[in-house]
C-alpha cells in the first residue's frame, strides 16, 4: 500500500451519528430504513477506517486487505487504486467543514499507518475518480493535513 485515500460519507447525506454507515461497510444496511437508501441496494463498498464528528476511528477491514472504497480510479498513471490504497472515510458531507477532532484522528491514523506501509501520498477521492467524487470536498483542509506531517512523512495532495 503507497496510497492512503481520504473520503467523506454521512448516511442519510447530512446526518451524523447513528449506525448506517457501519451497516453499508458490512453489507448490512436496511435499504428499506430510509428513501435515500434504495439507490444504495446491492451496493458493495468498504473503508479500511471510518473517522466520527468527535474523532472516534472504527476500523472495517485490515490494511493488509483490499477494501472497495476507491471504484473507477487513476492515480499518477496508475489504476485500480482499491488494489493499492488505505481508503479512510471521514463521517461529513462534502462542502461542509471537518470537526478538529476529526483532523487529528485522521493525523494519527495516516502516522499509524505509515509506520507500516510505504504511503508516499495522501490524496482525496476527488483527486483519483475526478469525474465521479468531489469528497472529500472544497471545505477539506488539505493545507492542515500537510502541516501536520512536514517534510517527514507522505506527500498531501494540496490544491
Amino acid at each position: 500500500m503507497t496510497l492512503a485515500v481520504v473520503h467523506s460519507i454521512s448516511l442519510p447525506p447530512g446526518q451524523y451519528g447513528g449506525d448506517a454507515v457501519q451497516r453499508l461497510f458490512t453489507n448490512r444496511l436496511d435499504t428499506a430504513a430510509h428513501p435515500y437508501y434504495a439507490q444504495l441496494e446491492g451496493l458493495r463498498v468498504s473503508a479500511h477506517f471510518f473517522v466520527r464528528r468527535g474523532g472516534a476511528v472504527l476500523q472495517f477491514v485490515s490494511c493488509d486487505r483490499r477494501a472497495w472504497h476507491a471504484g473507477t480510479s487513476t492515480w499518477n498513471g496508475r489504476d485500480n487504486c482499491n488494489d493499492w490504497s488505505i481508503g479512510i472515510e471521514l463521517e461529513g458531507l462534502d462542502g461542509e467543514a471537518f470537526a478538529p477532532a476529526q483532523y487529528r484522528s485522521l493525523v494519527r491514523v495516516l502516522r499509524a499507518i505509515a509506520r507500516h506501509y510505504a504511503i508516499a501520498e495522501v490524496v482525496g477521492h476527488e483527486h483519483i475518480a475526478p469525474q465521479r467524487k468531489a469528497d472529500p470536498g472544497a471545505r477539506f483542509d488539505w493545507r492542515c493535513l500537510a502541516r501536520a506531517f512536514g517534510r517527514s512523512g507522505p506527500r498531501v495532495m494540496v490544491p
